[in-house]
């Protein structure tokens, strides 16, 4: 396998230090590019693995034909979109152009709607990305859409439940918190890309339900979820993530589901910062005149902004991702959470990079593996070609995968959002 990997920030760089890792050896990973448009930083990274497998490379990934002649240089077999999603576009379209597989960790940017934004979609996220299934398929390729850690793990962690645990699903709600924090710090920090996540948090949040997919105030219908492994109980609200999306697009692999959300535990600080960026208009990506130039207000602030990878690294504690799925097994209620939790010291120490940027790069190595090894869309029902997310394939092979990788999944019985019924349990425990 060899992989070109565009955009060496945070994900970038723990993807190559989680692949190297995971592959000393060279038996699946024969090569990995890492280009980002800073040619430095990322020639600078790749001097520290000191791995002859990992090159580095200047591109512009705004530049379809740079990227493709890219591709075409080092004879890729799949191109890795680590860059913010507004140039999921062009880089889907470098993928078509060279005729290889392509692979991102969020999908194409909504655009509200344009009357009514808080109770109705516009472009919803993913739009312009599934609409190229048919190009994908033409070339025998696959656009592996949502591949991270969420969306990406909590979606294959929705298809395993699906396929194992429920005879019918009512809910899929993922669920994402964390107890880390800066000793001394005040105010807020960013964990990751810092212009994504004032996206997700400024624009209407989404809920899938009866078959309809619809807008709801951001962070709206605040409840308390019990996170586990020490975390504890923490506040989540209404975020736009692609796994509403991505699970509404797959509900018949899901049981029917009949209904997705997605809620994220932030905490009063940074939800009124977020409030604050909203009412004097510095979340907008559409650029304004400023002086002489022409800037995006939130272009601004993730320039100002501390690197989420630096000061990520001073963090101390936990962060939990995973998946809670309400629904019937043998005609009787259940309700499960299941879960990745990755500690922060662990991940600097065994990568370099912080956890969040660490838990998000861990789903796109195992997906490489699989593409390398034969097992991803190998199994009855699994789509060939086109652009699928993670319910679209058997999660199986990659449950399987996940301790070898240092990423065991968790289980829990429960009995509410904030009750256990029992204690947890390993997913491989649980397939067992």
């Amino acid at each position: 396998m060899k992989a070109l990997v565009v955009g060496t920030g945070g994900v970038g760089q723990s993807i190559a230090a989680i692949a190297k890792r995971r592959d000393p050896k060279g038996e699946w990973l024969e090569q990995m590019i890492m280009a980002d448009y800073d040619g430095k930083r990322a020639a600078d990274f790749v001097a520290t693995l000191a791995d002859p497998r990992f090159v580095a490379e200047q591109i512009d990934a705004s530049d379809v034909d740079a990227v493709a002649a890219l591709v075409k240089k080092y004879d890729a077999d799949i191109l890795m979109n680590l860059c913010a999603p507004n140039f999921n576009p062009p880089l889907l379209q470098a993928a078509l152009k060279a005729q290889v597989h392509y692979l991102d960790t969020a999908m194409t940017l909504s655009e509200p709607h344009p009357t009514d934004p808080m109770h109705k979609c516009g472009v919803k996220l993913g739009d312009k990305e599934y609409v190229l299934s048919p190009e994908f398929e033409k070339i025998g390729k696959y656009a592996l859409a949502g591949f991270g850690v969420e969306p990406g793990m909590a979606d294959f962690f929705a298809r395993y439940a699906a396929d194992h645990l429920f005879d019918e699903i009512d809910e899929i709600g993922i669920r994402d918190g964390s107890n880390l924090e800066i000793p001394g710090a005040k105010g807020i920090s960013f964990g990751f890309s810092v212009w994504t996540t004032i996206e997700e948090c400024n624009n209407p949040a989404i809920v899938y339900e009866n078959g309809e997919v619809h807008t709801i105030e951001p962070f709206a219908e605040l409840e308390n979820f019990w996170l586990p492994e020490g975390i504890g109980e923490v506040e989540v609200g209404h975020v736009e993530h692609e796994e509403v999306i991505q699970i509404a697009h797959n509900a018949d692999r899901l049981k029917g589901v009949k209904k997705a959300t997605f809620k994220y535990a932030l905490g009063d600080e940074f939800m009124q910062a977020m409030d604050v960026f909203r009412s004097i208009n510095i979340d907008k990506a559409e650029k304004i005149k400023v002086g002489d130039v022409m800037v995006a207000p939130r272009d601004v602030i993730a320039a100002a902004a501390p690197d989420p990878n630096e000061i990520g690294k001073k963090y101390v504690g936990q962060t939990a991702a995973g998946t809670y799925v309400t629904g019937k097994r043998d005609g009787k209620e259940r309700k499960v959470y299941l879960y990745q939790v990755a500690d922060n010291k662990e991940c600097v120490e065994k990568y370099g990079t912080q956890v969040v940027v660490a838990q998000t790069a861990f789903t796109p190595v195992v997906t490489i593996e699989l593409l390398a090894k034969g097992s991803l869309g190998s199994k009855p029902g699994d789509p060939k070609s086109g652009v699928h997310n993670p319910e679209a394939f058997n999660a199986d092979d990659y449950v399987a995968l996940m301790p070898a990788y240092e990423f065991p999944g968790g289980f829990l019985e429960m009995e509410s959002e904030y009750k256990l019924a029992q204690d947890a349990q390993t997913l491989l425990d649980l397939a067992k």
